[in-house]
């Protein structure tokens, strides 16, 4: 098995492509040890010193790091990736859901639908695609008085770039295709 690796825009974050599925639908972004219970492969990964968080996406693994350097720690992330790929083992618990915005944790007024739904419509027809080959994902959260509020996971996550990223890129993308947008914020 080779997996491949790739820098982020995130300087304390990698991106672990396996070359195979790591989540056929969804994302799910690991931010500590205590969070990774619903899956076997991020508690391994948590086990390893230095690691702060751990993000699926499809078909890629982004782990970050705090204070240990990537040097040390990439053998034993590629270590436990390969091992836990190779045994077969489910990258999710039996039940857990790796969805990761419930309906009910969306907000926005219901006159609000149709200015919401071009705006996931946007997210994910032109965004998401270019945040996941940087090893990330950003989501909708939410609407309200004009400014959109976003989830920033795995490298976009405490990445120095990503306000640009809000700012300059989403935010432009948004207020041209949708008048109403006033912000792009970070939730």
């Amino acid at each position: 098995m080779f997996i491949q690796t790739e820098t982020t825009p995130n300087p304390a974050t990698l991106k672990f492509i396996p070359g195979r599925t790591v989540l056929p639908e969804g994302t799910k972004d690991f931010r500590s040890a205590d969070d990774a219970g619903a899956s076997p492969l991020a508690e391994k990964l948590f086990s390893i010193a230095g690691i702060s968080g751990v993000f699926f996406g499809s078909d890629f693994i982004t782990v970050t790091k705090s204070g240990a350097e990537w040097p040390h720690l990439k053998p034993a992330i590629l270590g436990v990736i390969m091992e836990h790929f190779m045994s077969g083992a489910p990258v999710m618990a039996v039940g857990s859901d790796p969805t990761e915005i419930a309906p009910g944790e969306e907000f926005f007024d219901p006159s609000d639908a149709q200015t919401v739904a071009t705006i996931k419509e946007l997210l994910d027809s032109r965004v998401r695609p270019a945040v996941a080959n940087d090893g990330g994902d950003i989501t909708f959260k939410g609407f309200r008085d004009g400014i959109v509020y976003l989830n920033m996971k795995g490298a976009c996550a405490g990445c120095p770039s990503s306000t640009a990223t809000l700012r300059h890129g989403i935010q432009n993308l948004l207020r041209h295709f949708v008048p109403d947008v006033q912000e792009v914020r970070a939730a």
